[in-house]
């Protein structure tokens, strides 16, 4: 057994997920999507250690996720859960998966099957459209040693009716395959996973008591005046700036919102933290930014700050916009109520998100901006956005252009970086014949972070 706590201990909701080693990293991918949760991972080695860490984590976390379902049946069966607990069925695109690749090596004829539900199998054998098939359900025990019980199942069935055995626990799967059994792991999908994480956030007693909290937003448009230069008299200018509020009320009646124009170039939006969760898909989109760039040819900057009073969310929403303006606009960041950053909420994709803190108490990091001459907060900003792209190996210009900064910014960056001993020099790259090459550096340091 091994508990490995999430990087993002600040984040609201907190999700132990429970299971085998291989599901674990497909998890981590999927949570990328939910910035809501701060995962608690437990590797499970031993059924004899389930019982043990789901009551430890049951005091740890808000909600628990057990990624095979014999593992949630043992737990529910000893201990009475104060939380919500949610397994991932083995019923959609994993189950399909599956039944697919054992139609095209081994053929449907006799089947030998745990841990999926009857309704959930015939469905899918009637899509796949082969009706001569055969299929033994191994039905739950209550005593002795389940997973050997489930081993005899599939040994006997396959020894008598040469059974192909369908399992949702990977140890049976191991234990098959040792006994050279033909066999094939049921493993959810990442969009089995989405279902079963979104089904246990709307369960989550934490996230039911924040669904009327209030939401303050700040809408800035980008290089308004600008903008404005093209126009030629006062008239179109005023006329763009009623399509502007249009635009943007029609927005705010689909938060159901108020919205206030706080002077010039600035919108003021409250709405609930509920409907803005919903209407942004969980902070993963806001369709606003791409019409009015579409539709005006302008873009906004926009700030979005959650906290324990309006006045505590204002002040964050500022502290948002900040970022979202820094960032060159066209972009939205949120502050969180423990002054965590999350964004950019992406108008295209929803696959990771920057977090940061604007509060830094990690010693390692604050050690390691002070050898780096810069805020310790101004750095994880810059980790976060470069660990965004995945990328680590950079030139300065690439550097410059992943954190929208100057080439001169980029390189004075890595100077000190270099100074700190937190950056190495891992090769060079020559872009023209007379040219000097381009040193490559590599940013180790958020790497580490990373892992």
């Amino acid at each position: 057994m091994q508990l490995m706590n999430s990087m993002n201990g600040n984040s609201e909701i907190r999700i132990g997920i429970v299971g085998p080693e291989a599901l674990m990293n497909l998890s981590k991918d999927v949570l990328k999507a939910f910035p809501n949760f701060s995962p608690v991972f437990s590797i499970i080695t031993s059924c004899s250690e389930i019982i043990d860490i789901a009551k430890q984590l049951m005091d740890e976390v808000d909600v628990l996720m057990f990624t095979e379902h014999h593992m949630y049946t043992k737990a529910k069966e000893v201990i009475n859960f104060t939380i919500p607990v949610h397994h991932v069925p083995l019923m959609g695109t994993g189950l399909y998966r599956s039944l697919f690749l054992i139609k095209n090596n081994f053929g449907l004829k006799q089947l030998s099957i745990d841990s999926i539900e009857k309704k959930y199998l015939e469905q899918i054998l009637f899509e796949l459209e082969d009706p001569n098939y055969e299929y033994i359900i191994f039905k739950n025990q209550s005593e002795g040693d389940l997973i050997e019980a489930i081993i005899n199942f599939h040994t006997q069935n396959y020894r008598k009716y040469g059974s192909i055995a369908i399992t949702g626990i990977q140890n049976v799967s191991m234990k098959l395959s040792e006994m050279n059994i033909p066999n094939e792991w049921v493993t959810p999908t990442q969009q089995d996973m989405i279902v079963s994480f979104e089904r246990a956030l709307l369960a989550s007693e934490t996230r039911r008591n924040k669904e009327s909290q209030i939401v303050f937003g700040l809408i800035d448009i980008d290089n308004f005046n600008k903008v404005i230069e093209k126009y030629n008299s006062e008239h179109d200018v005023q006329l763009l700036k009623l399509q502007i509020q249009q635009m943007l009320l029609d927005y705010t009646k689909q938060l159901d919102g108020h919205l206030v124009n706080s002077g010039g170039e600035e919108f003021s939006f409250i709405t609930t933290r509920g409907i803005f969760e919903r209407e942004t898909r969980g902070y993963k989109f806001i369709p606003l930014l791409q019409d009015t760039k579409n539709e005006l040819n302008i873009t906004l900057s926009i700030g979005v700050g959650f906290g324990g009073s309006a006045a505590e969310a204002g002040s964050h929403a500022r502290l948002a916009l900040r970022q979202s303006k820094e960032l060159g606009g066209n972009v939205c960041y949120i502050v969180r109520e423990d002054r965590s950053v999350l964004g950019p909420v992406d108008i295209t994709t929803n696959t990771q998100y920057e977090r940061y803190e604007l509060a830094i108490t990690d010693a390692k990091l604050l050690d390691k901006a002070d050898k780096a001459g810069m805020s310790a907060a101004y750095m994880t900003k810059l980790m976060a956005r470069v660990a965004r792209y995945k990328k680590y190996d950079y030139t300065a210009q690439e550097l410059a252009a992943t954190l929208n900064i100057t080439n001169r910014s980029a390189h004075r960056i890595l100077l000190k970086w270099m100074d700190a001993e937190i950056v190495e020099i891992v090769g060079e790259e020559r872009v023209t014949l007379k040219g000097r090459p381009r040193r490559i550096y590599r940013l180790s340091f958020i790497i580490d972070e990373a892992n």
